[in-house]
């Protein structure tokens, strides 16, 4: 399912107050960060990905590829920054979403 632009706009809206969860470094996308994404996917939905400086993947690429592995759409890429968006239906509806808990 790929996001419509109004929802992609709304979802950076929702991303510039969040922090970094997970740190890809200089070994890159490895299982063990797909692991880390996949789970913080599952319960937050948005999640923001800071690459280091010294890691050695074209971020827009990586974030694809994570996004792809993962069933995630990239809401937006930014410097060394990627944010990724994954719906959970499992996830209880509150009048909040995930990211903001």
């Amino acid at each position: 399912m790929a996001l419509t632009s109004k929802e992609r706009a709304a979802l950076r809206a929702e991303a510039n107050r969040l922090s970094a969860v997970v740190h890809v470094g200089q070994h890159g996308i490895t299982e063990a960060l797909r692991q880390t994404t996949d789970d913080a996917l599952r319960t937050m939905v948005l999640v923001k990905i800071q690459f280091t400086k010294t890691a050695d993947v074209s971020i827009k690429d990586a974030a694809n590829d994570l996004a792809g592995a993962l069933g995630a759409d990239v809401v937006q890429v930014i410097g060394k920054t990627a944010t990724l968006y994954r719906n959970n239906p499992e996830l209880k509806r509150k009048d909040e979403p995930p990211w903001r808990r």
